[in-house]
């Protein structure tokens, strides 16, 4: 996957040799999560984005999944009540793109994720909204026409799309089609309503490692792999626009190129302090590996393979008659 080149052989090594070490599992107990970006979640979900789930030691994994059994709540807490005497909202209480997430690297992983946190897939459902997506914003909940986030919305998606390791029950069928309904109504990138502008510039220009971010290409691949999957029709527009937007930013390279960086040490992260407690602080770690793999301008091979098997969905789809000829 990383090809020849010693800087990443050894960058790889670098976070291998982390994730293994007794420093990692004890910062998986201390909090699975927090601080970004070095911490072990994120470099299992770094090493799972570039298809090297299977390279992450057991040992950090079980940890992970002792972590989230034991941390977070089994709600996503919307009503007065909900949020137990003494609970932290931050850390305690886990986001649904960061679910959707984690849900697919413990499945890379090999673990069965419906055994060991049953309660993972009954929440997407439980807090898909009537337009169809999901809010990390509790605020939306509240509201009669609460609006969803698609940030929020495709990792959760994503997660009982490519993780269903059994037929989809009908709760799965319905909530997959209703998710890809709310993509497609968005025509992956518009406001639903309105003048139909673009939600977020920044949406046009892929980027990797993704985490929990999203681009033109993250939506497409998904809505695609909904229709393949599911033997649906896709409409022309929202595909088309996605795919000429595609072909003129990589024209005149072999590959998808990396065009934003998604993540920031200039961000703002929980970090535990000398007293033992958490705060904010303005600034993030990074670690090597992220640092290469995620340069702006490089080619990224695994952008280039999303979008070679996209076209083959298509494809697919088009011989079935599911997609008009022009998309193929």
């Amino acid at each position: 996957m990383l090809g020849d080149r010693s800087d990443l052989a050894a960058a790889l090594d670098e976070t291998l040799r982390y994730l293994a070490s007794a420093e990692a599992l004890e910062q998986v107990r201390r909090d699975p999560y927090w601080p970004k970006w070095a911490s072990p979640w994120w470099r299992m979900t770094l090493l799972w984005e570039l298809g090297l789930a299977a390279q992450i030691p057991r040992a950090v994994v079980d940890a992970m999944v002792d972590a989230l059994r034991r941390r977070y709540l089994p709600v996503f807490p919307i009503a007065d009540g909900e949020l137990p005497a003494g609970a932290d909202p931050h850390r305690h209480v886990i986001c649904h793109c960061a679910a959707g997430t984690m849900f697919q690297v413990l499945h890379g992983c090999g673990v069965d994720v419906d055994a060991e946190l049953p309660w993972m897939r009954g929440w997407f459902r439980r807090y898909q909204l009537a337009d169809g997506g999901l809010n990390c914003d509790e605020r939306a909940y509240a509201r009669p026409d609460g609006k969803s986030s698609v940030v929020s919305t495709l990792p959760p998606l994503e997660a009982v799309l490519r993780c269903t390791r059994r037929p989809f029950a009908d709760e799965d069928v319905r909530f997959l089609d209703r998710g890809a309904a709310y993509l497609l109504a968005h025509r992956l990138v518009r406001r639903a309503g309105g003048d139909r502008e673009v939600i977020d510039p920044a949406w046009l220009q892929p980027c990797f490692p993704r985490f929990y971010h999203y681009d033109v290409l993250r939506g497409l691949s998904f809505v695609v792999e909904w229709a393949d999957v599911r033997d649906r029709p896709l409409p022309h527009g929202p595909v088309r626009e996605a795919l000429a937007l595609l072909e003129r930013q990589h024209a005149d390279v072999r590959g998808v190129q990396i065009r934003r960086r998604a993540v920031s040490t200039a961000g703002r992260t929980l970090a535990p302090t000398l007293r033992g407690t958490w705060a904010f602080v303005d600034r993030c770690d990074s670690f090597p590996l992220l640092d290469l793999v995620s340069e702006v301008g490089q080619v990224s091979r695994r952008l280039t393979d999303e979008l070679e098997r996209t076209r083959q969905r298509l494809e697919s789809l088009r011989r079935r008659g599911l997609v008009p000829e022009a998309l193929t």
